[in-house]
């Protein structure tokens, strides 16, 4: 047997290890999330949950719960007051997403993307997190009698006055009618950053985007999960170089 046969059989077995690994507590390359998690001595309400291993900062957690959050100067009341359960679930999505290290495994660039425009030190976003059924059944259910003027809030804002507003001729009405289906509202409201995943929770296949702090993070072992199992090309690219190099070295 050439030599550098159990070379090839041991990149095989350790790559994907590595490459799972690299997905793992981890912080996207955001405008404001840390450069790496770590424990916050004290986080906001509803994100408090990440307050031992999080990707926020007090601050961050604080402006998510602000009408007017300036984390991107965006306004959940752009068609009046939300019912206090669907502002809830909102700033639940927000803490979830600004805090969560365990989101490694749906992490892309920003550019690769096709967003109408990047927002300002945004390199990399979220991509089909799969919310577990229940998450975004109680969110659709809690909000439906809410009002909003669009289905994809990722664009298409009248900015002029510093503050999303509603386009010219976009009616405000029930989230039900831009929202038919709890699906919609968990998949098209932030241009799929998540995706309605018909998985339950506790079935270790499906992320909450929040938890009873007390019973620890379901999300670690889901991540762990989907990081272990992602194609990654960079993988698949090394592993072909080196099988078709490898036979002619001496």
């Amino acid at each position: 047997m050439a030599w550098w046969w159990p070379l090839l059989l041991e990149l095989l077995r350790v790559l994907p290890t590595w490459a799972g690994d690299e997905l793992l507590n981890i912080c996207m390359n955001a405008k404001h999330h840390k450069r790496v998690p770590g424990p916050e001595d004290k986080l906001y309400e509803e994100c408090i949950p990440w307050k031992d291993n999080a990707c926020c900062t007090l601050t961050t957690s604080w402006e998510a719960h602000l009408d007017v959050s300036p984390l991107y100067n965006f306004s959940l009341f752009h068609c009046g007051l939300l019912m206090p359960g669907c502002r809830k679930h909102f700033i639940q999505a927000i803490c979830f997403y600004e805090c969560s290290p365990n989101l490694g495994p749906w992490i892309r660039p920003v550019g690769s993307l096709g967003w109408e425009e990047a927002p300002s030190g945004q390199g990399e976003r979220v991509v089909n997190a799969p919310l577990c059924q229940e998450d975004c059944e109680e969110w659709w259910e809690d909000c439906r009698m809410s009002y909003t003027c669009k289905s994809n809030w990722r664009g298409g804002w009248d900015w002029s006055q510093g503050k999303n507003r509603c386009p010219k001729g976009a009616q405000c009405l029930p989230f039900s009618h831009y929202f038919p289906t709890p699906a919609d509202l968990c998949e098209k409201t932030w241009s799929n950053s998540f995706k309605a995943s018909p998985e339950r929770r506790n079935s270790g296949r499906c992320l909450q985007k929040w938890f009873e702090p007390a019973q620890g993070n379901p999300n670690v072992a889901v991540a762990r999960l989907f990081a272990s199992s992602a194609p990654s090309w960079e993988l698949s690219y090394t592993l072909m170089v080196c099988s078709v190099f490898l036979p002619f070295l001496p």
